[in-house]
């Protein structure tokens, strides 16, 4: 989080720049009712704050034959911190990995697989993820059909609420 608290200027640029990051400053200040200038400075503090990381351009999977999605349960034999490192250290290369998560629960990681076919899959299967030492289990699960894919985070618990908006502001009463 920022030094500040983030206004609703700021707020506003994020949900511009989340939408369409390629977006110019001329446009973005319009969107947002800025000048050039003070849009430009905002944008530069929210990345010098680290609230924006990075700006990409978002490929279509199945456009570039990467069909198949698949969401992989792994089950450490050891939760340790040497055998947590290993198995992160390794993933970190393999590019079918879109999304990993250390979990609670039932599972140590869960993972986002995309490749092009079954077959792709079970070559990622067999020649890397059984290939790691320590994993003691791997569940996969197929997506059919995605049905939401968001990149845009939510931003609402951010906004003050509608009764601290609706709040009209009181004048001192005037003596006369």
């Amino acid at each position: 989080m920022p030094e500040q608290p983030l206004d609703a200027v700021d707020l506003r640029l994020l949900g511009l720049l989340q939408e369409q990051a390629r977006i110019s400053n001329v446009e973005l200040a319009e969107a947002a009712g800025l000048s050039q200038s003070a849009c430009l400075r905002r944008v530069r503090e929210l990345e010098a704050a680290g609230v924006m990381r990075g700006y990409v351009g978002l490929a279509d999977p199945a456009a570039l034959g990467l069909g198949v999605s698949v969401i992989v349960n792994v089950t450490l034999e050891r939760q340790v911190e040497t055998a947590l490192e290993t198995f992160e250290a390794a993933i970190q290369h393999w590019p079918e990995v879109m999304e990993c998560y250390l979990m609670t629960g039932d599972y140590d990681y869960l993972l986002r697989v995309v490749v092009p076919d079954l077959k792709a899959y079970e070559r990622f299967l067999m020649d890397r993820l059984t290939r790691l030492k320590g994993i003691a289990s791997i569940k996969s699960s197929f997506a059919l059909k995605e049905i939401v894919h968001r990149t845009a985070l939510p931003m609402e618990h951010l906004r003050p609420s509608k009764s601290a908006e609706a709040k009209p502001r009181t004048e001192p009463k005037s003596k006369l």
